[in-house]
């Protein structure tokens, strides 16, 4: 009984206990970190104007125009928006991480008699500067003041290359102004060779209507289209000869629409980079040389490897012409053991009869999967003239074909496909395969098993 009073009178004191250290826990404890002041009281958006004076030497001003910037000293150009927001918000939220000296007697020890990095800025028409000095010993911070004040304190170290901002890295370094959505043409001339390609319906084609490689030329036109100054080497050029574009190592002419932009790109600068100009505009600046590496591709490196569009899932006729004779097969419509539709191969020429259709899909894949492995024009040795075999799909319900011959000349095959300029080179096995595959579609199915005979009764 005195065992069960204790444990009572221990419950009734250790309840509240435990709510009051429960409740205790969720208060939040007192912070031992000082609040930083902020350096200004500004909002990033209300900022309208800027100056900046990079350690380079560079004096940039920026004036607000709508929602975007414009460089209008040195010249007026379009701006890094990264860049500019960058500063614009860093300004609204820099903060004081230290105050070294409210009245420094020699702000050399600072590096602030003559500062290495400028910030002017204007807001609702009041105009404040933030001057950057010296690194501190540790390299965690830097030096800072407010330009009218004499109070010295530190700031983060990563400002300083927010701050510390030349032209160049306050302009947009696009090194065409092109919306890459809209490009439909693209005209590259590079050497001897010029080449024009065109988005018709949402497909590319090469100069002479051959097919061009959508993901190739896709990924050439984003390269162009988005080329980025790596430098700028001269404001204003009037000589061109000293860049290689006078006479330029490649010209691309960018449609987009009613719109167009011209690139020229010279000769080999630093560092894996090339010479180049916007025809429109009036500097020279670098780029990457592997644009150049692009534009100066054998235009064959952009067509269509592929000889068919047809595939045997979608394919419903094949026409084969061979040794003066025609072989066809087409998709029936009909009925399976349970009644149901069903889509069947069949050999309609030259005469109707029943075949194996996985030996028909069989064939059909060993057609499509035909690739070029280069491309040759007009007058070279193909054996053309006499095919070995033509072969004709029709695919998409019939709305489509592909027709591409194929011949051997010497050890080398080579296809053509209507409405393709010049002649494919392939492996010459692949005809020697789809020769195969014919032979064996052809062939009658085979004939089901016998039933089995029943037992004889004794």
């Amino acid at each position: 009984m005195r065992r069960g009073l204790s444990f009572l009178i221990l419950l009734v004191v250790a309840v509240p206990l435990g709510w009051f250290a429960y409740y205790d826990s969720k208060k939040e404890a007192p912070s031992d970190i000082p609040k930083k002041d902020k350096v200004f009281t500004v909002e990033a958006d209300k900022i309208d104007e800027l100056t900046i004076k990079s350690e380079s030497g560079d004096h940039t001003m920026l004036k607000k125009n709508g929602a975007s910037w414009e460089i209008v000293q040195p010249a007026g150009t379009r701006t890094d928006d990264s860049a500019v927001s960058g500063i614009t918000s860093n300004l609204a939220s820099v903060e004081m991480q230290r105050v070294i000296e409210e009245s420094p007697s020699d702000l050399k020890d600072f590096g602030l008699a003559e500062p290495r990095v400028e910030v002017t800025f204007k807001a609702a028409g009041k105009e404040q500067k933030l001057q950057i000095g010296a690194k501190t010993p540790t390299g965690s911070d830097v030096y800072a003041k407010i330009g009218d004040q004499k109070k010295v304190f530190l700031i983060s170290s990563y400002l300083d290359s927010t701050f510390n901002k030349s032209t160049f890295d306050l302009r947009d370094k696009a090194a065409l102004k092109v919306e890459r959505d809209k490009i439909d043409v693209l005209e590259v001339t590079a050497g001897p060779k010029s080449t024009t390609f065109e988005k018709k319906n949402g497909e590319w084609q090469l100069s002479g209507g051959a097919r061009g490689d959508s993901g190739a030329i896709e990924g050439l036109v984003g390269k162009v289209a988005g080329a980025q100054m790596k430098a700028m080497t001269a404001p204003e050029a009037t000589d061109l000869k000293q860049y290689g574009l006078d006479k330029p190592a490649a010209t691309v002419r960018i449609g987009s629409g009613s719109s167009q932009a011209t690139l020229l790109v010279g000769s080999a600068a630093a560092e894996g980079t090339v010479y180049a100009k916007d025809l429109s505009r009036p500097p020279v600046f670098t780029i990457e040389s592997g644009v150049l590496d692009d534009l100066k591709k054998d235009p064959s490196d952009y067509r269509q490897k592929d000889l068919f569009d047809a595939r045997s899932f979608n394919s419903t006729r094949v026409e084969i012409v061979r040794g003066g004779q025609t072989i066809a097969f087409a998709k029936a419509t009909v009925k399976d053991k349970d009644g149901k539709d069903e889509q069947k191969w069949r050999q309609v020429a030259p005469a109707e009869k029943d075949v194996d259709g996985a030996k028909v899909d069989s064939f059909i894949s060993a057609v499509t999967a035909a690739r070029a492995t280069s491309f040759v024009d007009s007058t070279a040795k193909t054996g053309l003239d006499k095919p070995e075999l033509t072969v004709a799909i029709k695919y998409d319900e019939g709305k489509k074909e592909d027709r591409v011959a194929f011949a051997k000349s010497g050890s080398d095959g080579y296809a053509s496909r209507v409405g393709s300029p010049g002649a494919a080179k392939i492996d010459a096995t692949t005809i020697d395969s789809i020769v195969k595959a014919l032979d064996e579609a052809q062939a009658p199915p085979p004939k089901p098993a016998e039933a089995a005979k029943a037992p004889e009764k004794k």
